[in-house]
């Protein structure tokens, strides 16, 4: 199997992952990966959980189809935006998680510093304001997270995740929604404190060991 291929199948694979997860509705979500000046999407109008690898369409890094049929994503340009600004990132996730956007109805901030596993491995969640979907409203209201948050919340309109792979950007899609779960759970039992400054220091210097690969 070819390696272009195989990220179409590992495309595939997390698709369903969302689907069963319940991060995804009828036609929502996307996913893409890229694979040097190419990148993989998801089409437009598509079940994800019903998706085949014969489906995934490939776009240069303008958005322009190379192969495939149908229509690309409507959101590729907050995808292509991403793979611009961070070059190390090879995929993007882009979910309508039902309880980290139920937070961005309720105004709960997820960028505060609460569940010391997220500091470690995302630094933190910030929230974009919202964008008409499929705009181009969309990438700009995210740009300037894009630089240095590997998870962002959008306003109404669920959360994107960056990865080294597609895996990556679905496990911290994962840990997203899990977040939600428990501060959303927690501030119905009351009030909700966040960790203290020094804890949060300690965590963010066991993060920047975590991401580079430390032990």
């Amino acid at each position: 199997m070819s390696i272009q291929q195989q990220l179409k199948e590992d495309i595939v694979r997390v698709c369903r992952m969302l689907h069963r997860k319940n991060y995804l509705a009828a036609t929502d979500g996307n996913v893409s990966v890229r694979l040097g000046d190419r990148v993989l999407t998801t089409p437009s109008g598509i079940n994800k959980g019903l998706m085949e690898a014969y489906q995934v369409i490939t776009v240069d890094l303008t958005g322009r189809v190379l192969a495939g049929e149908g229509t690309p994503t409507s959101e590729i340009r907050m995808h292509l935006l991403a793979y611009e600004l961070r070059p190390e990132v090879s995929a993007v996730v882009h979910a309508h998680l039902p309880y980290a956007t139920a937070c961005t109805l309720a105004g709960i901030d997820l960028l505060e510093p609460i569940l010391p596993e997220v500091v470690i491995t995302l630094g933190g969640i910030p929230t974009a304001p919202y964008a008409t979907p499929g705009t181009e409203e969309v990438p700009e209201a995210i740009r300037d997270f894009l630089r240095e948050y590997d998870a962002i919340l959008l306003s109404r309109h669920g959360a994107m995740t960056l990865g080294q792979d597609v895996t990556d950007a679905y496990n911290k899609m994962e840990k997203l929604e899990h977040t939600a779960r428990v501060v959303l759970a927690g501030r119905l039992q009351g009030p909700v404190t966040p960790l203290p400054p020094a804890e949060v220091e300690k965590l963010r210097h066991l993060g920047e060991k975590y991401r580079g690969g430390g032990s």
